[in-house]
């Protein structure tokens, strides 16, 4: 069977008298435009100048074994990332993320150590509770109307005088007792704490949690249809609506996310020490928008990757470690990070203008 293509007319303004024009709709685009029309090309940009810059003033920095390091400082914040990018894709906010991986830690030691139950009984109750608080914040932001930064402020607040008034009342102390003899810690500990060693570098399992996590989200943003409502929701949540999309659903389904990865994030903080202090996690949820941001991600919603976010937590693990490898005051950390932000936030700026100045 053959086809014939279809007569192709003249460019208009042409007079009918210039080169045959062509469909632009058959025009393929080209590589470098869709390079340029990549939501984490800038980061990419600026993981490289910063590897080439801590490459040259840290020696230790480029040896094998550095690079584990820098990986398992990446993984910690990139895990968090992941679905914190996919919530600002869809055009909200969390502010309770970084103190949620610090109750779901609290949680599994606390519920296993007074119950005197196997470790895995306090794990499985953990994972329900940080699914039902992501469920309460999308019921809560889609019910009241009221911006998810209202919304995740109250919730922030209120697990910040949970996790340690609960600590204080249980235990006696800020922190957790050791669960470390406890039936079913030795396997709970492989799975979410272990470590490998290959050649000289040591690489924590958490590595393993990211890459799967990053992998399992871009699949859902570009491969679903689930992924296409996040990017409806987040660039115009009423058009989305109007067109058949479940915006409840799928706000509720994103908060689910960030509850599913603060417990990933919340057992290894728990098994890789059997403790758990109640005041930590207080200031993380900002690093994760952060890396989400310089990913690419769009504070406006609609825009955004999971392998941006990936990058930017891969450039917070290589400055945090780079310091250190630098034998620089860590002082000087937050005001790297700032830098880092402005920059990266002008470089996707000026990337996107660029990208569509080329279509």
């Amino acid at each position: 069977m053959t086809t014939t293509a279809p007569p192709v007319k003249d460019r208009p303004g042409d007079g009918g008298h210039g080169a045959p024009a062509v469909d632009e709709r058959l025009l393929g685009d080209s590589t470098l435009r869709k390079l340029l029309g990549r939501p984490e090309l800038g980061a990419v940009v600026g993981a490289l100048a910063v590897f080439l810059f801590f490459a040259v003033v840290a020696d230790s920095f480029l040896k094998a074994s550095s690079f584990g390091t820098v990986l398992y400082a990446a993984s910690t914040i990139g895990i968090m990332a992941v679905p914190v990018a996919l919530l600002m894709i869809g055009g909200e906010f969390d502010l309770s993320a970084g103190v949620l991986v610090t109750s779901s830690a609290l949680i599994s030691s606390m519920f296993s150590y007074q119950m005197t139950a196997n470790i895995w009984v306090g794990v499985f109750v953990s994972l329900l509770v940080t699914l039902a608080i992501g469920v309460f914040n999308g019921f809560m932001l889609t019910r009241t109307k009221l911006p998810s930064f209202i919304i995740t402020l109250g919730t922030f607040l209120m697990l910040t005088g949970l996790n340690l008034g609960l600590t204080k009342l249980i235990s006696g102390t800020v922190s957790t007792k050791s669960i470390g003899d406890m039936e079913g810690f030795e396997s709970a500990r492989k799975l979410f704490a272990s470590e490998l060693t290959l050649g000289d570098v040591e690489l924590k399992v958490t590595i393993l949690w990211w890459a799967v996590l990053v992998a399992l989200a871009t699949w859902i943003l570009l491969r679903t249809r689930f992924g296409n409502w996040i990017f409806a929701v987040g660039g115009n949540a009423e058009a989305a609506r109007a067109v058949g999309v479940p915006v409840r659903l799928t706000k509720i389904g994103l908060y689910m996310g960030v509850g599913f990865c603060a417990w990933v994030s919340g057992q290894h903080l728990l098994f890789s020490f059997d403790v758990v202090q109640s005041g930590e996690g207080v200031g993380n949820e900002l690093i994760y928008i952060i890396a989400a941001v310089i990913g690419g991600c769009l504070i406006t919603g609609g825009y955004g990757s999971a392998i941006g976010s990936a990058v930017g937590a891969f450039i917070f693990g290589m400055t945090s470690k780079g310091i250190v490898y630098a034998e620089w005051n860590p002082d000087w950390f937050k005001f790297f990070l700032g830098a880092m932000l402005l920059l990266a936030t002008l470089l996707n700026a000026w990337v996107r203008k660029r990208a569509e100045a080329t279509r």
